[in-house]
């Protein structure tokens, strides 16, 4: 037994309530190193002489990654205090007693040497995410580009590749405009990037947050679009850029003419003057990515952290937004998210409030801060199986049980799980055109739980190298567009919407099979249950034994055979 490989903590993330009186307890093991775990429990408080509260509860596999084996069990409870233990049986029988951070030959007899769980904090940490959220489609907008209501020639338009510079005129109208193209896909929420005044086409250097940028409209007009898409079932989220401004927000603006005598010194990070903001050339100040027109804003000072904080339940209740979508959300301070989002959901108890993080987040996700992040993980792991080829069926799905292994359970539901972005190169372009490819893609991604996230154009074939070529204009012209690939967009997420076992389902069992590069995933809820198979190869498979099912991809009997690249859903 690898002792090392097994671990626990008793925190929020090994130790949580699900719901009040309801707790999920969770022990890593090395990946094929143990065959049983059995969770012992009893009450701290309540000495044995007078009630024997000593209870067994084996423990099962939720989820495997490439190397650790995630043991869970959900248990009832009503005590003040738990104390707990774990019974670890190896492939070679041996058995081992691990409680507080160390393992014993005999069973723990001891209260000082178990775990701990305190059952009123747990509950009143428990991790709260609004409902009207979870697994919902989202639909991720670039507003310079993604439609206008003003004349732009075709020429100037469809430009590509295209630039930073390029203005192509895109507004909050032209959005309005277009809203049935959303909802006629079938997506349930939408996420545009900012909005606010800036002098990018970008709008990531922001100088005032309480104005939307006047090429885009007005706030009437965002307020339309929010009423209009809650109207139609939809949601809104705006993109908050609360970790940087741009040179002429007034703070950073009185810096610049002031210097040392700025009342503001103490809303940035200034190391000295005079300022260096010379292109090429690295600022003296802190920004973002070294990039001297963004710099990064202090936090930590209570007058910053207050303006934020105003800016982003103002605009709450001004259009009664749904979300916040947290720019560069990691290089921000625990403290500033754990009041952000205190003050926040005050405002508007379910605003959805989801990081920016292109790397694990888990003490982003204990509750207290963010509701969810855009899950680079299934990105990467995406790009890996199908574009570049360097991940195989099993390797995948271990990259994905990482997170589901790691992560709060109820979260599986809520993380953002996208192929691409305005920040990545489109993924036709990643395959080089190969529209199969995108099609697993988008299977993987509409098929599995989570919020999977559509970069507007996808659905119709758009292409775009890295930025800022991905972020050319939208294709409203039908000529240009692959509307079969709608077609099958607009399918996998009916299918989404019809079937919640695809998402709330248990998984009743999930393989993978490399040589054929095949994998396999059957969820069950309630009476109804479901097979998903992914193809991520080329060459056709038979699976004959299935065949005759009906496969909702299509809609018709499944004839056996799994062709390039393809994914069927299969039900009895």
């Amino acid at each position: 037994m690898e002792y090392a490989a097994i671990r626990h903590f008793a925190d929020k993330r090994y130790c949580y309530a699900v719901e009040k009186g309801r707790f999920l307890i969770r022990l890593e093991t090395k990946k094929d190193d143990v065959v049983s775990v059995i969770l012992h429990v009893q009450d701290k408080y309540l000495p044995l002489k007078m009630m024997d509260t000593r209870q067994r509860y084996p423990m099962k596999i939720a989820c495997v990654d490439n190397y650790i084996d995630y043991y869970e069990v959900t248990l009832n409870i009503d005590v003040v205090c738990l104390r707990y233990f774990f019974e670890i049986k190896d492939t070679a029988g041996n058995t081992a007693y691990y409680g507080n951070h160390n393992f014993y030959s005999e069973c723990i007899t001891d209260l000082d040497r178990m775990f701990d769980c305190p059952q009123n904090l747990r509950e009143e940490e428990m991790f709260v995410l609004p409902d009207w959220a979870k697994n919902k489609v989202v639909y991720q907008i670039f507003p310079s580009r993604f439609a206008t209501d003003k004349e732009v020639s075709d020429e100037e338009w469809y430009q590509s590749p295209i630039g930073h510079q390029a203005d192509l005129k895109g507004s909050l109208r032209g959005i309005i405009n277009h809203l049935d193209h959303i909802k006629n896909l079938g997506a349930d929420v939408i996420y545009m990037t900012p909005v606010f005044s800036s002098n990018s086409s970008h709008k990531y250097n922001i100088d005032d947050y309480y104005t939307i940028d006047p090429s885009f409209g007005t706030k009437e007009d965002l307020k339309e679009l929010v009423e209009k898409a809650h109207h139609m079932g939809m949601y809104v989220i705006l993109d908050g850029v609360f970790n940087h401004t741009a040179v002429d927000f007034f703070a950073f603006r009185d810096i610049r003419e002031k210097k040392e005598q700025s009342k503001y010194l103490n809303w940035y990070y200034i190391n000295d003057f005079p300022l260096v903001m010379e292109w090429g050339k690295k600022p003296n100040y802190k920004t973002f990515s070294y990039a001297g027109m963004m710099p990064k804003l202090n936090l930590q000072n209570k007058e910053t952290a207050d303006f934020v904080i105003d800016v982003a339940a103002y605009w709450i209740r001004e259009c009664d937004i749904d979300g916040w979508r947290l720019d560069v959300a990691d290089e921000i301070n625990h403290a500033f998210w754990k009041r952000f989002r205190r003050e926040i959901k005050a405002v508007k108890k379910d605003i959805l409030i989801v990081g920016e993080i292109w790397h694990f987040a888990g003490d982003f996700l204990e509750g207290d801060e963010w509701d969810s992040i855009m899950n680079y993980q299934f990105y990467h792991a995406v790009k890996d199986l199908v574009a570049l080829g360097q991940m195989n069926a099993a390797s995948f799905m271990g990259s994905l049980n990482f997170m589901k292994g790691n992560l709060n359970q109820r979260l599986e539901g809520y993380l953002w799980n996208f192929i691409d972005t305005h920040d990545t190169e489109r993924f036709l372009h990643s395959v080089q055109q190969d529209v199969r490819k995108q099609k697993l893609a988008t299977a993987l991604q509409l098929l599995l739980p989570g919020m999977p996230m559509i970069y507007y154009g996808d659905e119709v074939g758009m292409r775009g190298g890295p930025d800022p070529d991905c972020r050319r204009g939208m294709l409203w012209d039908e000529r240009r567009q692959d509307k079969e690939l709608f077609c099958f967009y607009q399918t996998l997420i009916r299918i989404r919407h019809e079937y919640p076992v695809l998402t709330e389902g248990e998984i009743a069992a999930q393989y993978a099979k490399n040589d054929a590069g095949l994998i396999y995933i059957k969820r069950r809820l309630e009476n109804q249950s479901i097979l998903l198979i992914f193809h991520t190869q080329s060459g056709n498979e038979e699976l004959l034994e299935l065949k005759g099912m009906k496969n909702l991809v299509d809609g018709r009997a499944f004839s056996g055979i799994l062709g390039d690249y393809e994914a069927a859903v299969l039900i009895s």
